[in-house]
């Protein structure tokens, strides 16, 4: 952060009532000056700042502030819907963001946030500005030291009554409501007292349930929320904006109660009743503070170091899921969030590939577009704003591939990604992979039936390689060729091959087109990877790791999509020995011949400064046949771990040894 000599400049961006909180406080903090506002009016912004006394104050738009160099970080408090492209756009341009709660109005939105932030370097926080103030620094130290036991409930209210259902808290399209502007005050404590009582920074429940009322406008007007932590712990929230309950916490544990009548640290003083069986009541008086000066201390402090510790970018990023699921459980679904939402990029910018993206390519006969080698799963996203963020950051970092499947969500998530393709108006950029034919319905009927309703839900006419994703043994090969041949010819889709087909069945199906001057298949979906698979997850899977298989694959030269390459989870630090909790684990892939590759996979992790898993991943792009391996990312910090692997070029000695095959890593 700037010395006491270079005074830490900010700018307000977003000149509302919040943010006159923060220009009021701010002079009271180290080293913080207010130097310049904007908005979309700059007029507004200098009548702002004319009200706080900035001389020769920085007046402008958005983007004439975040161009100057003459401010370090700027403070964005403009409504919930306007956060996410003005905390992009400042952090491309070097400044240093605090962002008012919430970050953002969903994880989604949230996650690519997060991700700017940690690609650019600059420091981002979210404003929960009585984090930093003494009165919650002292009851999470008390919770703590156990003064009132074992945690046994927290109950938090921040509710009040407008009077009316005018304004910005009661319009679905700015994201208004209760549970965003202050539900998420309640909802954080929780999470802070009961990591408090952990010896964490925080802790997260293992279930919430919420409930509500919707009004007229189609934002929450009344919500409560019942959490659940590990060890049995609970929370009881609530929160409204036509609904005045006091704004109080009371914690409880197995030996007394701490009661907050001021739990935001929004008046002058703050009083921390202390109770303790057997023991006088404490009234414990805090020091008065200006809790806005102490988070943009905070934020200062932390400045070319990082995240700011008292509240990490993964702190937001669980806040933004338990917000949503919260909204989910009420039925509360804003407008531009919905399943058929034009949703841009959250940048506001057209979708590019970056000129850094890491992706190498491969090619396939039939397709004449460039498929990725590294293939995104499409079925971990729960909804089109998360799916936007993470298939957006994909296609930034050069993927071009994605794979869906006719059952995965019921058919939702080839909704979000058709959904997805036309926002961005890219079908022809990218390659989907659509596979049907899952038992019990693997028959040619349900082939084409599930076909066309797979493009209907993706608003296509076509696919670019489909696979079936199962063998049924019963129905002879050929008439699986000739459905899927006619819908080459029909122009439904351009290859066809199959998922968890044993070699010799795809070695029949080939015989067969070739006989009978029909296509054949031209690419191959089994699991795959460096650890051996002694069973397979799910039933009518096939393997490809033993040895006959992979000598078939290297003769074959047939196109490998391999699922489940990084066994699921074995490379990541979960697998040990002694460890036998997840049966599955051990039941697929616990062996001395496994964990022996797991030790050589960490030796040359080391030796590469990438974790394990990218070693794994290099593993399956170092074989000697086409391998396009599939992978489900459930956020962009996975994906773009897992896409470390891409920079590392294994020799063939060292996969040979990887795989047991040679005594040393080089010749």
């Amino acid at each position: 952060m700037s010395t006491a000599s270079a005074p830490f400049r900010w700018a307000v961006l977003g000149p509302g009532s919040i943010a006159r909180r923060f220009a009021s406080q701010l002079p009271h903090s180290e080293h913080g000056v207010l130097v310049g506002a904007g908005s979309r009016d700059p007029e507004r912004a200098r009548v702002f700042a004319d009200e706080h006394g900035v001389k020769d104050a920085l007046i402008g738009t958005y983007e004439e502030i975040l161009a100057s160099d003459q401010v370090d970080a700027v403070y964005v408090a403009t409504v919930h819907t306007g956060h996410a492209e003005l905390v992009i756009a400042a952090l491309e341009a070097g400044k240093h963001v605090l962002c008012e709660k919430p970050l953002a109005p969903n994880h989604g939105t949230a996650m690519a946030l997060a991700d700017a932030a940690r690609r650019t370097g600059g420091t981002l926080l979210e404003a929960f500005m009585y984090r930093f103030h003494p009165q919650t620094l002292q009851v999470l130290d008390l919770v703590a030291q156990g003064a009132i036991g074992e945690l046994v409930h927290v109950d938090a209210s921040f509710s009040f009554d407008t009077g009316r259902r005018e304004g910005r808290l009661f319009d679905p399209e700015i994201a208004g409501g209760g549970i965003l502007d202050v539900g998420c005050y309640p909802l954080s404590l929780a999470r802070l007292v009961a990591g408090a009582a952990a010896g964490t920074l925080v802790a997260e429940p293992t279930a919430l349930v919420g409930r509500g009322t919707l009004g007229p406008t189609g934002v929450d007007e009344w919500a409560a929320a019942e959490l659940t932590f590990a060890g049995g712990a609970t929370a009881s929230l609530r929160t409204g904006v036509r609904l005045s309950d006091p704004q109080s916490a009371t914690i409880t544990g197995t030996r007394g109660v701490i009661r907050l009548a001021d739990p935001w640290a929004l008046g002058a003083e703050q009083v921390i009743e202390l109770d303790v069986v057997g023991e006088e009541p404490r009234r414990i008086e805090v020091e008065a503070a200006h809790p806005y000066a102490l988070e943009a201390d905070a934020l200062a402090r932390a400045t070319g170091h990082g995240e700011v510790p008292e509240l990490p970018l993964e702190f937001s990023l669980a806040q933004s899921r338990l917000l949503d699921s919260w909204r989910d459980q009420i039925g509360l679904r804003y407008p531009f969030e919905r399943d058929d939402a034009q949703i841009p990029t959250v940048s506001g910018r057209p979708l590019r590939v970056a000129d850094d993206a890491p992706m190498v390519y491969g090619e396939l006969p039939g397709i004449d577009k460039k498929i990725s080698r590294l293939v995104m799963g499409c079925d971990n996203q729960p909804d089109l704003a998360h799916a936007s963020a993470l298939f957006d950051a994909f296609f930034e970092a050069g993927g071009t591939t994605f794979d869906s499947a006719y059952i995965y969500g019921g058919g939702h998530h080839e909704v979000l990604l058709g959904q997805w393709v036309r926002n961005r108006g890219i079908r022809e950029d990218v390659v989907v992979i659509t596979k049907g034919a899952h038992t019990p319905h693997c028959d040619p009927e349900s082939i084409t039936r599930q076909l066309l309703e797979s493009l209907e839900r993706q608003g296509t006419d076509y696919a670019d390689l489909y696979m079936m994703h199962r063998d049924n043994l019963d129905i002879p090969v050929g008439e699986f060729v000739d459905v899927l041949d006619e819908h080459v010819r029909a122009g439904r889709i351009r290859a066809f091959g199959g998922s968890n087909w044993t070699p010799a069945r795809v070695d029949e199906a080939n015989a067969y087109a070739a006989a009978h001057g029909k296509q054949g298949f031209s690419l191959l979906s089994n699991h795959f990877g460096l650890a051996e698979a002694l069973d397979v997850p799910w039933a009518g899977c096939v393997h490809a790791t033993d040895p006959d298989s992979k000598a078939w694959l290297a003769e074959r030269k047939i196109p490998l999509f391999p699922w489940s390459s990084q066994a699921r989870g074995f490379f990541t630090g979960r697998a040990h020995p002694e460890d036998r909790s997840d049966a599955e684990l051990v039941r697929c892939y616990y062996s001395d011949g496994n964990f022996e590759r797991l030790e050589r996979a960490r030796a040359l992790a080391r030796e590469f400064d990438v974790p394990p898993t990218a070693i794994a991943l290099a593993y399956v792009l170092a074989q000697p046949f086409p391998t396009f391996p599939l992978f489900g990312p459930r956020s962009i910090t996975e994906m773009r771990s897992s896409m470390t692997g891409l920079g590392v070029q294994l020799t063939e000695q060292q996969a040979a040894w990887l795989d047991l095959r040679a005594d040393s890593p080089s010749a």
